[in-house]
C-alpha cells in the first residue's frame, strides 16, 4: 500500500484494490479533500503506480514518474486567473488522450483544481472522460467537490481525503519553528487546509491576518471612513502577488539563456502572459483567504457571546477580542456580518472592483453592526 493513501481509509478502500497486480484501475479518478490533505502527492505516487505496473523497467518508471519527468505522464495546472482554459485541456489533454503512449502501456493525466474548469473547457473533456482509450486514465484533483461541473463529476470514480486534525497541522507548523499559539491558531483559521494554514504562518501571512483583523476590528468600531482599512488589506494582497511576479520573472531570466536569440521574443511573450496570470491567480486567492478570516473574527466574537471558548480560533488573540466584544454586538449582527463577507467573496468571482467592493463591504459591515 502506497505511504500517500496511509492517512486515508476512503483513499485506500478505492485504491488499494485497483493498483494491486491484478487491479483494474479506473478510466478516471476525481480526488477532493481540502488544500494540504495529501490529494496532490497522493495522485503523483498513484500515477507513478500506473506507469510502472505497465513498464518493462518498473523502478525506472516510478522514479521519473515521482520526479515528473516521464513521457506518459501529463499534470496540468490552471493558467487562468480564476478558471482552467480550454487551451490548458485542449492540447496537453483532450488531444493528447487519442495518441498511444510513447514507452508505458498506459497515459495518466493529472488536472489540478477541477471545479476551475468553464463550461467551454468541460465540454471539450467530456467525449475523453466518456469514451477514453483503454490506455488512458485521468487523476482529477478538488478542493471544492460541490463546485465540479456535475457532468465531471458524474464520469468520475470519487476518492476522498479527509483533512489533518487541527492538533497534527499545529505539530507540523511548530516543528518548523513557530511558536505553539501561532501554529495552534494558524491551523484552525485555515478551516482544515494545511497549505493555507502554512502560508498563514510565514511572514506573509501573518501581514494578510495583521491586514483582515484591522479591516474587521474598523468596522465593528465604526471608524472605517476614517482609518480606511479596505487599503492595507488590498496592499498585504497585492504584496504577496508581487513576490510571485519576483519568482517567475527569475525562472523567465534563467530559462531564457536556454534559447537561441531568434526565440526569445517569443519565449518572454509567453512568460509574460504566465506572469502575468499567475499573479492574478495568487492576487484572487489571497484575497478571499483575508475575507475568510474577516469573517472568522466575527464568528470569534459569537463564540465568546456564547461562551463556546473551546472552539475560538483566534487563540492568540484573545485579549483583542475580548476588547470588541466589549462593543456589544449582539449574535444576530454578528451573523449578518458574516453573510455580508461571504456575500462579496463570491461577488469576486464575476471579476468585480476588488477596491470598490472592499471599500462598499467596510461601510455595509458597519451598518450591519450598529455602527
Amino acid at each position: 500500500m502506497l505511504l500517500e493513501l496511509e492517512p486515508h481509509p476512503h483513499a485506500r478502500a478505492v485504491l488499494g484494490p485497483a493498483l494491486g497486480r491484478d487491479g483494474r484501475p479506473s478510466h478516471a479518478y476525481l480526488f477532493h479533500g481540502p488544500g494540504g490533505s495529501g490529494k496532490r502527492s497522493a495522485a503523483r505516487a498513484v500515477a507513478a503506480e500506473l506507469l510502472a505496473a505497465s513498464s518493462p523497467s518498473e523502478d525506472s518508471a516510478r522514479r521519473r514518474a515521482l520526479g515528473g519527468a516521464h513521457p506518459d505522464l501529463t499534470w496540468v495546472t490552471p493558467s487562468g486567473a480564476h478558471e482552467i482554459l480550454v487551451s490548458d485541456i485542449d492540447g496537453p489533454v483532450v488531444s493528447a488522450a487519442s495518441r498511444t503512449p510513447f514507452e508505458s502501456t498506459r497515459r495518466v493525466f493529472v488536472v489540478e483544481r477541477v471545479d476551475e474548469l468553464g463550461e467551454e473547457a468541460a465540454n471539450r473533456m467530456l467525449k475523453t472522460l466518456e469514451e477514453p482509450a483503454s490506455y488512458v486514465h485521468l487523476i482529477l484533483l478538488t478542493d471544492r467537490l460541490a463546485e465540479v461541473l456535475p457532468t465531471i463529476r458524474s464520469r468520475c470514480q470519487l476518492v476522498r481525503f479527509d483533512a489533518p486534525a487541527p492538533d497534527e497541522v499545529a505539530s507540523a507548523l511548530e516543528a518548523g519553528g513557530v511558536a505553539r499559539e501561532t501554529a495552534l491558531t494558524c491551523a484552525r483559521l485555515s478551516l482544515g487546509d494545511a497549505e493555507q494554514a502554512s502560508l498563514l504562518a510565514t511572514d506573509e501571512g501573518q501581514a494578510l491576518r495583521a491586514a483582515a483583523e484591522s479591516y474587521a476590528r474598523e468596522a465593528l468600531a465604526g471608524t472605517a471612513a476614517q482609518e480606511r482599512p479596505w487599503v492595507p488589506l488590498l496592499a498585504a494582497v497585492r504584496a504577496k502577488g508581487e513576490v510571485t511576479r519576483a519568482e517567475l520573472e527569475d525562472r523567465e531570466t534563467a530559462e531564457l539563456v536556454l534559447y537561441p536569440s531568434k526565440d526569445r521574443k517569443r519565449i518572454r511573450t509567453e512568460w509574460s502572459e504566465r506572469i502575468r496570470r499567475s499573479r492574478r491567480r495568487v492576487e484572487t486567492t489571497a484575497l478571499d483567504l483575508a475575507l475568510q478570516l474577516v469573517a472568522l473574527w466575527y464568528s470569534d466574537l459569537a463564540v465568546l457571546d456564547w461562551g463556546a471558548e473551546d472552539l475560538l480560533r483566534h487563540v492568540d488573540r484573545r485579549r483583542e477580542l475580548e476588547a470588541d466584544r466589549e462593543r456589544g454586538a449582539t449574535g444576530e449582527q454578528l451573523r449578518a456580518a458574516i453573510e455580508l463577507v461571504e456575500d462579496t467573496r463570491l461577488r469576486f468571482q464575476l471579476n468585480v472592483s476588488e477596491d470598490l467592493a472592499c471599500e462598499a463591504l467596510a461601510y455595509r459591515l458597519e451598518r450591519a453592526l450598529g455602527r
